[in-house]
């Protein structure tokens, strides 16, 4: 997932393929990096867009940069692509 902090709104915009071509997930908020902010804001939007409790969404790796890995439990692939469509490739 790629997340761009004070993005002016909190939403999805969908799929692309980063530099290695791999699918990654853009996600903006509204939230300033600072003090966890941004990365509640990430946990809260994408909870409610699955349907889950936040403490089903914790952020595995990259907990300071914009590209982060999420671990997420009560959902699988087939539940993420029909929440923000197939990844591409």
């Amino acid at each position: 997932m790629r997340v761009t902090p004070r993005g002016g709104r909190d939403a999805v915009d969908g799929w692309v393929l980063d530099d290695a071509g791999r699918a990654v997930l853009k996600v903006r908020v509204a939230a300033a990096a600072a003090d966890g902010a941004a990365n509640a804001a990430v946990t809260a939007l994408l909870a409610k867009a699955l349907g889950l409790g936040r403490s089903a969404i914790e952020i595995a790796s990259g907990q300071t940069a914009r590209v982060k890995r999420l671990a997420l439990r009560g959902v699988d692939a087939a539940d993420v692509a029909r929440t923000f469509g197939p990844p591409p490739g």
